[in-house]
């Protein structure tokens, strides 16, 4: 695949840059879509997730924290914030966060999340 330049050179696009692309493609979708329904928490934790394809940690932490916040019974945030967290060394965070969605999650009564929550946060705790 190629992409023109100004001054009439070329550009070969890598699959790293092609993949580049097409994640970013998917934020303007995403972020389009947003606008229409700003309140959707499916498409908020989408585009997070987005984001920390691209390594944009801040943004993606923004938006999980803010479905949180407003949907504490959106429980697939809960998993992805906490290892957000744990890859920025935010340890006590990630465990608070993990401890918050089995709460969520056994209230729900889904079962598969509590598990995968609780199994990561045995990770992290003694």
């Amino acid at each position: 695949m190629q992409l023109s330049k100004d001054k009439g050179e070329e550009l070969k696009l890598t699959s790293d840059n092609q993949k580049y692309f097409l994640m970013s493609e998917r934020i303007v979708k995403l972020k389009e879509f947003l606008q229409a329904s700003p309140g959707d928490n499916f498409l908020q934790h989408a585009l997070a997730l987005e984001y920390i394809k691209l390594g944009n940690d801040a943004e993606a932490r923004t938006l999980f924290e803010n479905i949180l916040g407003n949907s504490p019974d959106y429980i697939g945030s809960y998993y992805h914030l906490a290892k957000l967290l744990e890859r920025t060394s935010e340890t006590q965070l990630a465990i608070d966060w993990y401890e918050k969605g089995m709460v969520a999650a056994k209230k729900a009564g889904d079962n598969h999340a509590y598990n995968e929550l609780q199994g990561a946060y045995e990770d992290l705790t003694p």
